[in-house]
């Protein structure tokens, strides 16, 4: 049985690096995944805009999907009328739009309502604009935690400020890329310091019982997994973390299993 405070956190972004699966390997395994009984774990699979027309010939069963738009508001409505033309079998239940330099916010406010907006939050002086953009509209914020690059990943000082002003707006959030692993680490292959997905959960809810940046930081550092396995089994409150893509359902499964957050259940799937 997956805890209330695990249901839905894991996105399934298999298609994206590093993991980069073929698509009708990563449609067959999500379907596995969904079907599974840690099911409750896994959130939408998440998918890129520009690739829909693979989508559209590869899907053979339904399946919830949270599309990508790198390239920006603009890109939303003509993706949304393809996927609801050429994709039936394809429920939209998120987007998670990047926001290009000067880019029009409007075409955003458009989106039915049914659908959960995230707007992916720029690392620089555009930052408080976009977040407070997002809490006008009732928007989500989308806060990139790493990628295949050292100067992808931010600090703890930066992380902890986003999650800080997202919190202080009432603007729930997820994170892409970077959380391989649930505790804060160094990557043994590249040396890149790795926030733990763990640790953000428990700094977005610091946050909300209204801590100060300096002990987000403080949070985002923790290395220790008991601490952190000991703090995660006190929380009672409801997540405005809300979820983080991944490649790799299994991993943050097994690493969940192995804190003892979660009681060990049989996987079904292959990884």
């Amino acid at each position: 049985m997956i805890p209330d405070i695990f249901r839905g956190l894991c996105d399934d972004a298999a298609v994206f690096p590093p993991g980069n699966a073929p698509l009708d390997h990563a449609l067959r395994h999500h379907a596995d995944h969904r079907g599974a009984n840690y099911r409750d774990l896994v959130g939408p699979f998440v998918f890129p805009v520009p690739r829909l027309r693979e989508l559209a010939d590869s899907i053979r069963t339904a399946i919830m999907v949270s599309l990508i738009a790198p390239g920006g508001p603009e890109t939303v409505g003509p993706a949304l009328a393809f996927t609801r033309d050429n994709i039936h079998g394809a429920s939209v239940t998120a987007l998670e739009v990047v926001i290009p330099d000067s880019a029009d916010l409007a075409p955003l406010l458009q989106i039915d309502c049914g659908i959960d907006v995230y707007v992916e939050i720029p690392r620089d002086e555009r930052r408080l604009s976009v977040l407070d953009a997002a809490a006008d509209a009732g928007w989500r914020a989308k806060l990139r935690t790493g990628g295949v690059t050292a100067d992808a990943y931010p600090d703890e000082q930066e992380l902890a400020a986003s999650i800080h002003a997202a919190v202080a707006r009432g603007v729930d959030f997820k994170a892409t890329a970077g959380l391989h692993h649930a505790i804060r680490n160094t990557n043994p292959c590249n040396g890149f310091e790795q926030h733990g997905y763990l640790n953000v959960l428990l700094a977005a809810q610091a946050a909300t019982a209204g801590a100060e940046p300096r002990d987000l930081e403080n949070i985002l550092a923790l290395r220790d997994p008991d601490v952190v396995a000991e703090h995660i089994l006190r929380i009672t409150a409801t997540r405005t973390f809300l979820s983080f893509g991944t490649c790799s359902i299994l991993e943050p499964l097994n690493d969940l299993r192995a804190l003892g957050l979660i009681e060990p259940i049989a996987q079904g799937v292959s990884s």
